[in-house]
């Protein structure tokens, strides 16, 4: 009998745990500033939708592409709060909890797009590892994964060729800190601008300029508004995807996995995506009526090169080992 009741109340239990673990459902806001048609868009939805189905709907984002819960200060602070459950942007607009973070998008860092995402594999990383470690600590979330969206580069109202002719002229940058180093670098008066702004922004000359992957030119219609491209490639964009702490514990260890694998998984496909598009959006750049200005142009790279990493150097002197680190990445 003792035996009989110890079967059923294992059985019991077993059944329990099972119909728990089927009833468990973690659902988060996903926030991000991309429009629609963004490689940084496709990500997400993507992303969305291969989590729900590779956890048996267990795990489930919900979307807000285009800025919808706030520009990128509010995404980090919900995420921070846990009023948003998952975002992705830049590594650098996590500076304002991790100054450090930010390292990831130091321009001319990277060999490649390749080596960019090897790089920002948390899986990996000893450098983003640590960095993680001081997030959670300090911020409440964590960086679980990153992607390609593009090398970015120069567009202005008139032909750049080097730093000389951005001197005491405004360009918009994302408003953190390292896009403002990176224009005071090229001798550009540094003016944060929301993306969602960005348009307005160029056509009423409160900037004359700014950078972003072609991508990004082309869906936000910057061809309207300016004249030329200058493929400068200052920064490989990698973007962060990062999570409130307390969210990500609440998911099973073994779907934490599966969102970490997903991402890596999509991760690499971004990096096809960015060869397949760049032609693409330059032909369709073109035929809008903007010209593209090339190294063999006139274009200076390494002026421009020499001039920011010395910025960043004189900004940011606490970061010497973290570069270096990222640079040994094979």
């Amino acid at each position: 009998m003792t035996i009989h009741r110890s079967i059923f109340a294992a059985t019991l239990a077993a059944g329990l745990a099972l119909a728990a673990s089927a009833d468990a459902q973690v659902k988060l806001r996903y926030a991000h500033v991309g429009v629609a048609n963004a490689p940084q868009t496709l990500f997400a939805d993507e992303l969305a939708k291969l989590t729900k189905e590779r956890t048996a709907g267990r795990v489930e984002f919900q979307v807000f592409a285009n800025s919808q819960l706030g520009g990128v200060g509010e995404m980090v602070d919900g995420v921070k709060s846990g009023a948003i459950g998952i975002g992705h942007h830049d590594f650098a607009s996590l500076g304002k909890i991790l100054s450090t973070t930010a390292v990831f998008n130091t321009p001319f860092v990277y060999r490649d797009a390749g080596h960019a995402l090897r790089a920002t594999d948390p899986r990996d990383s000893a450098a983003l590892q640590a960095i993680n470690k001081e997030l959670v600590e300090k911020g409440g979330m964590r960086i679980i994964g990153s992607f390609y969206q593009g090398a970015r580069q120069l567009t202005s109202k008139e032909k750049v060729l080097s730093p000389k002719d951005m001197t005491g002229k405004k360009y918009r940058g994302v408003p953190v800190k390292l896009w403002s180093t990176m224009l005071t670098g090229m001798t550009a008066v540094a003016t944060p601008v929301e993306v969602s702004e960005l348009a307005t922004a160029l056509a009423t000359g409160l900037v004359v300029g700014q950078e972003n992957p072609l991508p990004n030119i082309f869906n936000l219609k910057l061809y309207e508004v300016q004249k030329f491209v200058m493929l400068t490639n200052h920064m490989q964009s990698v973007l962060c995807v990062f999570v409130n702490e307390k969210a990500w514990q609440s998911i099973q260890a073994a779907d934490r996995k599966v969102i970490e694998d997903t991402i890596a998984e999509l991760g690499k496909k971004t990096l096809d995506w960015d060869n397949e598009s760049f032609a693409k959006y330059r032909k369709d750049l073109e035929a809008k009526g903007m010209t593209f200005v090339e190294e063999k142009d006139g274009l200076d790279i390494n002026a421009f090169r020499t001039a920011v990493l010395a910025q960043v150097n004189k900004d940011f002197p606490e970061w010497s080992s973290l570069i270096e680190q990222i640079r040994a990445v094979k």
